[in-house]
């Protein structure tokens, strides 16, 4: 079904079921909720004047909607998963500049594209943040362990070397404990699976790991929470509350901004509502987000 709904829409509600097709790759991003975030509390270098000038990425209530969920990646029957979501979990008030969130349909939506969780081979984090890692330690329904069965977890060595970091920002360490058994730490340019290659970049965490989808002579950059909302194409040095090294993260941003200009290159931003497919176009000299459903069409 045609999706029509406009962009100004799109970027005011939650991310929904979105498949691209790179060669004989097809790359799906399943949601499992959302969360509101205060635009000035998450992003707190920038003020009202600001956002009174980007206010197209805010939803009725004044509020960035920041999608939650994973990235599917198929090829030949074999399935990846990037990110886990946050799993089940409701609140209106989550607290600090985190407000309502609403998350758990990981599952169902997995369901609807006909993959089981069983049958998905590895499950690769970008980064250990509770939003990023939910359902690969939370009891599925009527079952006593995580979903995902028979997965290998992978995460950056680095990422995992600094996992006391993640209390603070609250992953506890008996969830740590829960992943422990099945990770197996991956290093910078390792590819975890035919044509994905991770791209250990830091910033938002120590190990913050993207990852890259070459199929057909065309490619996906995953970049994880690099950043979190499009307006950050055009500020990159608008830096998340969170960030473990906020100049770090600026400098990746500007980075990752000149290779999505590149030809034959999508990113895919899961936090970023209903858009997370998109490319770099630049458009009075300044760099926008231009959400992209066709990678033929590129």
């Amino acid at each position: 079904m045609t999706d029509r709904a406009s962009i100004s829409e799109r970027l005011g509600r939650p991310g929904q079921l979105r498949s691209l097709h790179l060669g004989e790759t097809t790359v799906t991003y399943v949601p499992d909720g959302a969360a509101r975030l205060s635009p000035r509390g998450w992003l707190p270098v920038t003020t009202d004047d600001d956002w009174a000038e980007h206010s197209r990425f805010l939803d009725e209530s004044g509020q960035l909607v920041d999608s939650i969920g994973g990235l599917l990646v198929e090829r030949g029957g074999r399935a990846l998963l990037i990110d886990a979501g946050l799993g089940q979990a409701s609140s209106p008030a989550w607290g600090g500049p985190i407000g309502a969130v609403d998350s758990g349909g990981l599952l169902d939506r997995l369901a609807d594209v006909g993959r089981d969780p069983g049958t998905v081979e590895t499950v690769a984090f970008t980064h250990l943040h509770p939003d990023h890692v939910g359902w690969a330690w939370r009891a599925a329904p009527d079952r006593d362990d995580a979903a995902f069965t028979t997965a290998e977890y992978r995460i950056s060595a680095a990422e995992w070397e600094h996992r006391e970091l993640m209390t603070g920002h609250g992953t506890p360490k008996d969830v740590l404990e829960k992943l422990e058994p099945r990770l197996r730490t991956l290093a910078d340019g390792e590819e975890i699976f035919p044509g994905v290659v991770a791209r250990v970049i830091g910033g938002h965490t120590a190990g913050h790991t993207a990852y890259v989808i070459s199929d057909g002579g065309r490619r996906i950059i995953a970049f994880g929470d690099a950043f979190h909302t499009p307006a950050q194409i055009s500020k990159p040095h608008w830096c998340a509350a969170n960030d473990h090294d906020p100049e770090a993260g600026a400098q990746e941003r500007r980075r990752l901004i000149q290779e999505l200009t590149q030809p034959d290159t999508v990113g895919f931003g899961g936090h970023f509502a209903d858009v997370v497919f998109g490319r770099v176009e630049m458009r009075g000299g300044e760099p926008v987000w231009q959400p992209v459903e066709n990678v033929d069409r590129l």
